[in-house]
């Protein structure tokens, strides 16, 4: 596949400050994602009912892709603040043979370690030249910046109970280290800095988690854990420090050594486990319940050779189809391979590859939490409506995409056609019947939009992010019977879009409102329906939705997805509303008005009709579209209003009562 990263590959003239936009000039050279999207969203953070920001962990970790410019290099803005809190920017190469690079703040900018060989510490001006408080400064030098070299970094801010790095000069005899990770440790890595040396990891689930500090692993290298006392003392590690032995590589006396220490926590809370499992060499593994969905995934076989893989949810972690690993221990490109399909606690092994699912191998792995902790209150920074770009990827709203469709506005017959992010390079179509297609165009790995491929210059997308009690994305396996899928929306979802992935002759199935019993499809434009086979006459919790025995939501066997939406005060609002004559308010709480609209008719039939302020919500004619048709835009009506509540419908508008979904 081909590799992509952030829009338009350039420098951005504006960086945007937590307190607000600030502007600075182009000389400035700030990677930023979009120059009115702050990735932190700072001044919301930290949320009602949260003393602490660090509980969060979209202030502690992230992915970010970029594409290297030696000639112009820059600013990563990804909002971890590391001039003040210090951490770990972890770089490593999609497309070609660079590496990984380690830059901490204990150590200081310039200064580098690499995973996958044994050398000594480097020191070179001009690889990251600083850190900020909303990430680090890029230099010019090629390990990490190569001309139109595609790049992803993970970033790892020091918090407790999160990560933490220690340095510390070695004394060759048995001794502890002290830390600040607030929590026992379930990783550490150690590198010696002075002199070559093999990387040292300690990890709890080694052994199948039986006395695995009597174990050491080599990151740089292949090999199995294997035992060894004077790496550890045989001791395991604590809250407020762990043990080195005589070890060279962990403790020679005189030589100076870094720590990077990953925490494992457990609970509604945690942000990051350190565990393990037990292969089985079945297409269907084993699944590893965290409690909730990960973003990131680093895991090894750890009683055999093998490598140490590295998935994240930006480059692509997808439901049932291949997945793009990179190698802390090779200095190899991007591979593509069948490992994760997440899901709402955690994830599922998909394949019977030995390097992931050996029959009675131990395997184990560090999971982080995905960014769904924080309360957003600025509607900007999870829905955008775009029209379609001159270049990949297209369409870009500011911020990752996690579901898009699109529709061609001035032409007829064609179609509206649906992507998610946990299933990249696949494709649904929301205005007919059919299993999910394959579609090389449907990808993700961007910073702030989605790539459909070039459609037309009239060619719209509407863009969602995930975000707590607003939006969230389920994949499923049906049972034929009546059961119940958990979610991560937070709050009981108020509208279900749910679609079978596997089987064709099946459409868009939709719950909407406070009525288990009715259903609504976008392939017609008929009536709210009774049918328990549906949602099982169950009305969806803050934790599960249900789904009853019918095959379009639940069969045997059938992979499906489903989408969940919610009313978020200020920022999105569902809800019925009766029509009659004159014009109807729709007050939804917003402040400046609706930039968009989706009605439909549920006492009688009804298409679905869809507005949005890109292409005119005005008091005078607003052009629409209906989902449930390939039809073109509708240009010559005046059927809505802009309120700066919400929205109006006219009296130009049919009589009735209609579901909306509005967005501020």
């Amino acid at each position: 596949m081909s590799y992509k990263q952030m829009t338009g590959n350039i420098i951005s003239a504006t960086k945007v400050e937590p307190a607000g936009n600030n502007e600075v000039s182009a000389a400035s050279g700030v990677w930023n994602l979009d120059d009115q999207y702050d990735y932190r969203r700072g001044a919301n953070w930290p949320e009602a009912g949260v003393a602490d920001p660090a509980t969060l962990v979209e202030n502690l970790f992230s992915t970010f892709l970029y594409v290297g410019s030696e000639s112009s290099p820059g600013a990563i803005v990804n909002g971890i603040d590391l001039a003040n809190e210090g951490g770990l920017v972890w770089t490593g190469q999609r497309n070609d043979t660079r590496g990984n690079h380690f830059f901490d703040t204990e150590r200081g900018p310039n200064k580098h370690v690499i995973a996958d060989n044994d050398e000594a510490e480097q020191s070179d001006d001009n690889t990251l030249n600083s850190f900020t408080s909303t990430g680090y400064v890029l230099g010019g030098d090629s390990g990490i910046n190569a001309n139109n070299g595609e790049f992803v970094s993970w970033t790892f801010r020091k918090a407790p109970k999160f990560f933490d790095v220690v340095t510390y000069t070695g004394n060759g005899s048995n001794r502890t280290i002290a830390h600040n990770l607030g929590s026992v440790p379930g990783m550490i890595l150690i590198k010696k800095l002075n002199a070559a040396k093999n990387w040292a990891v300690y990890h709890r689930g080694v052994n199948g988690g039986s006395s695995p500090e009597n174990y050491w692993g080599i990151l740089n290298l292949t090999q199995a854990f294997q035992d060894n006392a004077t790496a550890w003392q045989d001791t395991a590690p604590t809250s407020s420090v762990f043990s080195v032995g005589t070890l060279n590589h962990v403790n020679n006396n005189n030589d100076t050594y870094v720590a990077y220490l990953f925490a494992h926590e457990t609970g509604d809370d945690s942000m990051i486990q350190c565990g393990y499992y037990a292969g089985n060499g079945n297409a269907t593994g084993p699944v590893i319940d965290l409690g909730w969905e990960p973003q990131w995934l680093f895991v090894k076989k750890s009683d055999d050779d093998d490598a140490w893989h590295i998935f994240d949810a930006i480059r692509g972690m997808v439901v049932g189809y291949n997945e793009l690993a990179l190698f802390a221990n090779a200095n190899s490109a991007e591979a593509s391979t069948t490992y994760a399909s997440l899901n709402a606690e955690g994830w599922s092994i998909d394949t019977t590859a030995g390097a992931l699912n050996q029959n009675n191998q131990n395997f184990i792995y560090v999971a982080i939490r995905r960014p769904n902790m924080a309360t957003i209150t600025d509607a900007t920074e999870v829905f955008a409506v775009d029209q379609e770009n001159d270049a990949a990827p297209y369409y870009t709203g500011g911020f990752p995409v996690d579901m898009g469709f699109f529709k061609r506005a001035d032409a007829g017959s064609t179609s509206w056609y649906l992507y998610n992010r946990l299933a990249q390079g696949r494709e649904l179509e929301m205005n007919a019947s059919g299993a999910e297609g394959g579609s090389s165009n449907a990808q993700f790995d961007y910073m702030t939009g989605m790539q459909a491929g070039a459609q037309s210059s009239d060619t719209f997308a509407w863009l969602w992010k995930r975000a707590k009690g607003y939006f969230d994305v389920v994949h499923y396996t049906g049972t034929g019977s009546a059961r119940t899928v958990v979610h991560g929306l937070g709050v009981a979802p108020e509208m279900l879009w749910v679609k079978c992935r596997s089987n064709g002759s099946t459409d868009f199935r939709i719950f909407e409102g406070n009525d288990a019993t009715n259903m609504l499809r976008f392939t017609g434009n008929d009536a709210s329906s009774d049918n328990a086979g549906f949602w099982n006459d169950t009305l969806p919790t803050a934790s599960v939705f249900t789904v009853g025995d019918n095959d379009e939501v639940n069969g045997d066997g059938r992979t499906y997805v489903a989408f969940l939406f919610a009313t978020l005060a200020g920022v999105s609002k569902i809800g019925r509303v009766d029509h009659s004559g004159s014009s109807t308010d729709v007050n939804c709480g917003f402040s400046s008005g609706a930039r968009f609209v989706m009605l439909k008719r549920t006492d009688d039939d009804g298409d679905w009709y869809l507005w949005d302020s890109v292409r005119g919500i005005i008091a005078g004619n607003d052009p629409y579209l209906l989902i449930n048709t390939t039809a073109a835009s509708v240009t010559n009506t005046d059927f809505i209003d802009p309120l700066a509540s919400g929205f109006t419908i006219t009296g130009s508008f049919t009589d009735g009562t209609y579901m909306f979904y509005a967005i501020a």
